[in-house]
């Protein structure tokens, strides 16, 4: 048995699952790359499994319980995407973060389709990577329990059931298809929502492809909640994907450059 899963194991002996470190499957092909994300994670409070392949980590995971996986999209044998659509398939809960090319738009948008929460650009700076796998933990707790009536996150208070929407205690009017949309990635805190997931969730099924439609939606949004619209905070771009929204008062979710790994 992994040593995490024996803690895990020993849960009920006196210790909390809130006691125990995320347990994280680290999956790469990369032995070196492995080592370093093993020794990094674990100085940072993770419980680090390893596997070589997707195939291996598909193996790993039908005998094991994760948190969350951390993902290379180029990998030999099946590859990264399709190692995301079974793990999905399995572990519709887990988290899942690719690793993927910078600038390789195309591999971004297919791991956010194949089911992955969020992606990492290589070369791979640590600061930035332990963000991103604490803010999709942060959503998965909250995806696991009851859905907040309000939602707060820095100057906005968002009343869900009210459909009001306040910047530092003053109303924000907006649309029905507005607020729907800001409901949408608030609830997706710190992780990226793709062009068609917004538009097929909002729209309907039969969007997908109406960029500009969304964009404008967004700008419209933007004047209307940020201090300047033309240098965003809350809504933030991903370029070719979509949108993150992010709290500005959290460090974490706006990660500063730091040395690669």
């Amino acid at each position: 048995m992994f040593p995490a899963m024996q803690a895990k194991a020993k849960a009920g002996q006196g210790m909390t699952m809130a006691s125990l470190p995320p347990h994280v499957l680290v999956v790469d092909d990369e032995p070196a790359l492995r080592k370093v994300l093993r020794t990094s994670l674990a100085a940072s409070g993770f419980a680090i499994e390893e596997a070589r392949s997707g195939e291996e980590a598909v193996d790993i995971l039908l005998q094991h319980t994760f948190d969350l996986v951390l993902l290379d999209i180029n990998m030999p044998g099946i590859g990264g995407v399709e190692a995301c659509r079974e793990i999905r398939a399995l572990a519709p809960k887990i988290g899942i973060l690719m690793v993927t090319v910078r600038d390789a738009e195309n591999d971004m948008v297919r791991a956010l389709e194949a089911g992955a929460d969020d992606y990492v650009t290589k070369p791979v700076r640590f600061r930035e990577l332990v963000a991103r796998m604490r803010a999709v933990l942060r959503r998965l707790e909250a995806d696991n329990a009851t859905q907040p009536a309000v939602i707060r996150v820095a100057a906005l208070e968002m009343d869900v059931e009210g459909h009001c929407l306040r910047k530092d205690g003053d109303v924000i009017h907006l649309t029905p298809t507005e607020f729907e949309l800001l409901a949408l990635l608030m609830r997706n805190q710190g992780v990226p929502v793709t062009h068609a997931k917004l538009l097929r969730t909002i729209w309907g099924p039969e969007y997908g492809t109406e960029l500009e439609y969304l964009r404008s939606y967004v700008r419209t949004l933007r004047k209307k909640i940020e201090d300047d619209a033309t240098h965003p905070k809350y809504i933030l771009t991903e370029p070719w994907v979509g949108y993150r929204f992010c709290d500005p008062s959290d460090p974490q979710q706006s990660p500063t450059e730091s040395e690669s790994l």
